[in-house]
């Protein structure tokens, strides 16, 4: 599974003049409009197994001690705070640094015994033992979702205007439209909801230039990285909120309002998400501490390293690219037309015996400058696609350190 969201406490969009975010949410334009389509009803999004029967109750309130650290772990608390009935053998104290990962993620509490809520059954979140370790449980329905097609379109009577993308879960075969902040709510959401998962960061906004048709395409490709790896994660892909987004209509705004404001009020957040998560349970499903913490340390020098490396060959990447794009062709163009230069003067020698070197020249030049033409475009082909997945993959690095401070905590 995808490593683990970064969390800095609660999710603030980040603001700008990009998708018109001066907007509120619950006006017309909430929902992308879909071009010809006529309004459907929509039922809520109810999860499996959501009904009455199928809640239970966790509570860390009463287990304020921490036994000893190497004990067994009680299912459904993936790090108990309770040793049983047994006293303390060690004593956990708050962080004077309330600004930390670990106490704005919910952790804390959750140690601390103050997380107390009901999961229903289809909130729980299992982790399975794997061949490598414990792992998330994969999804049982596995599905994929294309983007496709972003158009212009605009409200107000034509005073603003905005990009909706074509989204076409597998799973359903239904196309939706979203616009970016949507993605961005969505984002939102995901992130402060799943303090230990890695949520992808989406491609970067723009204040300018917003529908010029590079930045439309590469955004494009960006945001169908990002759904890549979304749709495969095996708990982000299960997620309501998510769900939601894939498949409410986009013209049904009171079904997406309702979807929106049940995700908005979701309780099991915070110190509350640590009750969803279930643990194996049984002979083999205790887990060394040491060699957990030698193992978190390892990911920890890897990660940072790879950060390291990652900007580094970012920057270098970008250079040539830079380069190829603009020198490189600059100076084959400059030969090419030195060339033509040299043929015209040859033009004016009007002997029979010298047009066969004069195209010969011509020609020359016309290859020096498709030489220019295709290192232009040659980032295109190799550099651009490699460093959009690089982008993607910068983003998880810049969320670790907070998961693995939470981890740590």
């Amino acid at each position: 599974p995808f490593p683990p969201a970064p969390y800095g406490g609660s999710y603030q969009p980040s603001q700008g003049s990009d998708d018109d975010w001066d907007d509120d949410w619950d006006d017309s334009s909430t929902v992308a409009d879909e071009p010809g389509a006529l309004g459907s009803s929509y039922p809520d999004y109810e999860a499996a197994g959501g009904g009455a029967a199928g809640r239970y109750r966790l509570s860390t309130r009463s287990e304020l001690s921490l036994g000893s650290r190497g004990g067994g772990h009680p299912a459904g608390h993936p790090h108990p705070p309770g040793g049983g009935g047994a006293k303390s053998s060690a004593t956990v104290s708050r962080n004077l640094n309330r600004f930390s990962t670990f106490v704005k993620s919910g952790g804390e509490a959750f140690v601390l015994g103050e997380a107390s809520g009901f999961v229903k059954d289809g909130d729980k979140l299992c982790v399975v033992l794997g061949p490598r370790g414990p792992e998330w449980q994969e999804n049982p329905y596995p599905f994929q979702c294309s983007i496709e097609d972003p158009t212009k379109q605009t409200k107000f009577k034509g005073m603003k205007s905005y990009i909706a993308y074509k989204l076409v879960p597998s799973h359903t075969g239904q196309q939706v439209h979203r616009r970016y902040k949507h993605f961005d709510w969505l984002y939102g959401r995901l992130a402060e909801k799943f303090p230990v998962i890695s949520v992808p960061h989406l491609p970067e906004k723009q204040a300018t230039g917003r529908f010029e048709e590079d930045f439309i395409s590469k955004r494009r490709k960006g945001l169908a990285w990002w759904m890549d790896h979304m749709c495969s994660h095996p708990v982000l892909a299960q997620c309501d909120a998510f769900q939601h987004f894939l498949t409410c209509p986009s013209t049904d705004e009171k079904a997406w309002k309702q979807g929106k404001r049940k995700a908005e009020k979701d309780e099991m957040v915070g110190a509350n998400f640590f009750l969803t998560i279930s643990v194996p349970t049984g002979p083999g499903a205790s887990l060394d501490l040491q060699e957990v913490e030698s193992q978190v340390d390892g990911f920890k020098a890897f990660t940072k390293k790879m950060d390291e490396s990652a900007l580094q060959l970012n920057h270098t990447a970008n250079e040539f690219a830079r380069k190829q794009v603009t020198g490189f062709k600059k100076e084959y163009q400059k030969v090419g037309h030195s060339f033509k230069c040299l043929s015209q003067a040859f033009e004016l020698d009007q002997q029979a015996f010298s047009s066969g070197l004069n195209q010969a020249i011509a020609f020359t030049a016309e290859a020096y400058d498709a030489i220019g033409d295709l290192f232009a475009d040659q980032p295109r082909q190799d550099l651009d696609p490699v460093m959009d997945l690089l982008a993607l993959y910068q983003g998880h690095l810049a969320n670790f350190p907070d998961i693995i401070h939470v981890q740590k905590g």
